[in-house]
């Protein structure tokens, strides 16, 4: 069902701006589909968020203009993380969540995500009514029943005291100095704020957003600033948020990147130890095997899920799995929240440590990583990895080559025409050449016609 969409992808909807669908007049109509089938008639209301990419003025305006024509009201948050969206939709009673966000990309791209009432994200089902709604003729409402908006200007400081309420209440992080790197992204006005309100002693850097610098030279894929400051501050870590707040990824003191699959085993191991784990840990198919040799160890169980934090909270809600997440720095804990939260998942870790009497760098010790490479081929158009038998002969030769402890992985973007090639195996030089020969064959394809 979800290869008929048109417009949805993995995580909503994401591309360019003023190249189809990311224009002006499609999130008119689309603000307008998704008020008519949310809302199903009734007057509704919808939570709308954004990041700090300039497109979102925009954007907001558009979409807040559609479901005025369907008759739904807007709740305007301004910028703000996407599981902060989530949060706000489920406590101000609303009928669905909008955020605008592109997340980890660059100023250039936008793009719009979905939350259902109770903060989850919209079914198969659900989408596609709102593409057959796009395709269908806009029509609006008698002017009575106009839709109308209001902004709601304490929004930051509810999710603050929200994401505070994660941890105990008598937790301190005094005596800690953390360097908090928000991406000139959708937290900078709250991440700061919920570390230094629990006692650390916060460096901010990646915090003056101006509609253009998000996620240029900082956050989770630009990990050099945050190493830089850490070492520079004598900082005991770092945290480093995307644009949108739903990835976290941390630098110990040592200036070494702690990824998701390292802080995920932190708050495992740590909700293990205190009984509160219930059950086993679910990552995705991209997940460091070194994490399931770790958490078995323990006595952990670990399941994979497809690439996505929504198939990740699927199969965590069908285990009943309280903990998940993926390589990127979305991190689910089901407990605390309905969606990934780089803030929230951040307090866990810290959570762990402060428990433990441990530092980032001997909490990570716990897990070995398997050496494991990624590379993006970029193509001139989306392909059919499973059909292209050159393609498939070239992986089952890598495989046979890494042996029993190498794997292999390739799929194609949920939102770009763009192969990920991700190779694991015993050896960081084997691994490397075996990525490279891989990428070779996949930029083969396009220029082969195939």
């Amino acid at each position: 069902m979800a290869e008929t969409r048109k417009h949805f992808g993995t995580d909503g909807i994401r591309g360019e701006v003023g190249k189809p669908p990311i224009t002006a007049d499609f999130f008119l109509k689309l603000g307008w589909a998704a008020g008519t089938v949310l809302a199903g008639g009734r007057r509704g209301k919808v939570v709308i968020g954004k990041d700090t990419r300039i497109s979102g003025y925009m954007f907001e305006s558009v979409l807040e203009a559609g479901l005025a024509a369907a008759g739904v009201d807007a709740v305007l948050l301004g910028p703000m993380p996407t599981p902060a969206v989530a949060y706000l939709t489920r406590t101000l009673r609303a009928t669905a969540g909008i955020v605008i966000s592109a997340s980890h990309n660059s100023y250039t791209d936008n793009g719009v995500k979905f939350f259902t009432e109770d903060g989850g994200k919209l079914s198969d089902d659900v989408e596609l009514a709102i593409e057959a709604a796009i395709d269908s003729t806009m029509q609006t409402v008698s002017s009575a029943d106009i839709g109308k908006a209001v902004r709601i200007d304490d929004a930051a400081g509810r999710y603050i005291e929200f994401c505070k309420s994660t941890v105990p209440p008598d937790l301190t992080l005094q005596g800690l100095r953390i360097v908090v790197d928000c991406a000139h992204g959708a937290t900078y006005h709250i991440a700061p704020s919920v570390f230094s309100e629990l006692g650390a002693e916060v460096v901010s850097i990646g915090c003056a957003p101006n509609g253009l610098n998000i996620n240029d030279g900082f956050g989770p894929l630009a990990p050099g600033a945050l190493r830089d400051a850490v070492q520079e501050r004598r900082a005991d870590l770092g945290i480093a948020f995307d644009g949108d707040g739903d990835r976290v990824m941390m630098v110990d003191a040592g200036g070494e990147i702690v990824d998701g699959d390292e802080l995920l085993f932190i708050i495992a191991e740590d909700r293990h130890a205190g009984g509160r784990l219930n059950g086993s840990v679910v990552g995705t198919v991209m997940t460091n095997r070194g994490l399931e040799m770790a958490l078995r160890s323990r006595g952990i169980g670990l399941h994979r899920a497809k690439v996505g934090d929504r198939h990740v909270m699927e199969l965590m809600r069908e285990l009943g799995s309280l903990v998940g997440g993926e390589s990127s720095g979305h991190i689910i804990c089901l407990d605390r929240g309905t969606t990934g939260d780089g803030i929230v998942s951040a307090l866990q870790v810290l959570h762990a440590l402060v428990r433990s009497g441990r530092t980032l760098c001997e909490a990570r010790q716990g897990m070995s990583k398997y050496p494991q490479t990624l590379r993006n081929v970029r193509l001139a158009k989306r392909i059919d990895l499973d059909s292209d038998g050159t393609l498939q002969d070239a992986i089952a030769a890598v495989e046979a080559d890494l042996g029993k402890d190498g794997r292999v992985l390739l799929r194609m973007s949920g939102t770009e025409p763009i192969v990920r090639i991700m190779v694991e195996g015993a050896s960081h030089a084997e691994v490397e050449k075996q990525a490279d020969r891989l990428a070779e064959v996949v930029s083969a394809t396009t220029s082969l016609g195939r």
